[in-house]
């Protein structure tokens, strides 16, 4: 199976981090429990010029460099590709923090799997671009992929993964999304453990079909 992880808040750990960003930088206290929608601006309560500061400062590569890696994540990535999966991130991250982002996924033990930089959020032009950065691609690219599964946490992904009605989305379960209303292509998952025993369940139901087919065939010509 090919499968879509998410990087912000599925393998790291970045609203928290950004709650600590946003009151060192700009004095605004927002505890990570109460990051109740996905709009920082209007979480932290920030104008224009402070967003734009705000977005600069959270793609540098040392802010990326700090994130923590979500508990279960690296177990739970390595778990997939042992089983035959294969696993691509896929970040609405502009393609401008490429060297940190990949940087961030060597260090944490994700370096094998290859990143694909989408507008997510249409805002792909708020940030600059460098001559060696990676291409960007829209949603409706992505989708041409075919992917199996997908794993995110972002409400506005979401939307347009409930038109993927053939792949399984797995909804990382955050603050900000707590209250989203989950397609039929979708199921909601506390972590990565409950990621990795539904693959796990899948294939023994899949291994049990084709047992049973086999059976079933060897019982037809026997027959004839």
């Amino acid at each position: 199976m090919r499968i879509y992880v998410d990087i912000d808040d599925v393998l790291c750990e970045t609203a928290a981090t950004l709650c600590g960003l946003a009151e060192r930088e700009f004095g605004r206290h927002v505890k990570y429990l109460d990051v109740r929608q996905f709009d920082l601006q209007k979480v932290f309560s920030l104008d224009g010029s402070e967003m734009a500061r705000f977005r600069e400062l959270s793609h540098s590569a040392h802010a990326l460099a700090s994130y923590p890696v979500t508990q279960g994540a690296v177990a739970g990535v390595r778990a997939l590709v042992a089983a035959g999966h294969q696993v691509d991130a896929v970040t609405g991250r502009p393609a401008s923090s490429h060297r940190g982002t990949e940087a961030w996924l060597e260090t944490a033990g994700f370096g094998d799997l290859p990143v694909t930089y989408v507008d997510k959020y249409g805002r792909a032009g708020c940030f600059g671009q460098n001559p060696d950065d990676p291409p960007t691609v829209s949603m409706d690219e992505l989708g041409e992929r075919r992917y199996d599964a997908a794993i995110d946490d972002s409400p506005l992904a979401l939307d347009r993964l409930a038109d993927w009605r053939s792949t399984r989305v797995f909804v990382f379960d955050r603050p900000w999304n707590a209250d989203y209303a989950l397609a039929p292509n979708m199921v909601r998952a506390s972590g990565w453990r409950q990621i990795v025993d539904a693959f796990a369940r899948q294939a023994e139901y899949c291994n049990i079909e084709v047992k049973l087919c086999n059976v079933h065939g060897s019982a037809e010509m026997v027959s004839y």
